[in-house]
């Protein structure tokens, strides 16, 4: 017994081959691509002074202006974490999840740099 495809499933073969093969082009070119964390990372440093800066990166230690921050925002997709240290190291960390604004207490060390949670 013989089977022959029709036009149409000829049709539906291509356009199944030729999704997949978009779908794969797609996820190999965004890959090379630095995610960011959407939306900005709002802090206010001891002398008042207002930072923002819009959709860091997820990867790395971010530091902050060299008087640190008293007040941050997170208002990007990813949950951040607030070191007390230049260099996103050491004790004293404070976990921000997204959506959230945390302020030291008085008499507190300054936040001096944050990293992603991803």
């Amino acid at each position: 017994m013989s089977v022959t495809a029709t036009p149409t499933d000829l049709r539906r073969r291509v356009g199944i081959a030729a999704g997949a093969a978009l779908l794969a082009l797609a996820a190999t070119g965004c890959s090379g691509l630095g995610r960011t964390a959407v939306g900005p990372v709002t802090y206010t440093t001891e002398r008042d002074r207002v930072v923002s800066v819009n959709s860091p990166s997820v990867k790395g230690c971010h530091r902050m202006a060299p008087a640190g921050a008293q007040e941050v925002a997170n208002r990007t997709l990813i949950d951040m974490i607030l070191y007390r240290t230049r260099d996103c190291s050491g004790r004293g960390t404070t976990y921000v999840p997204t959506t959230v604004t945390d302020v030291n207490p008085p008499r507190s060390l300054p936040w001096r740099s944050y990293s992603f949670v991803h």
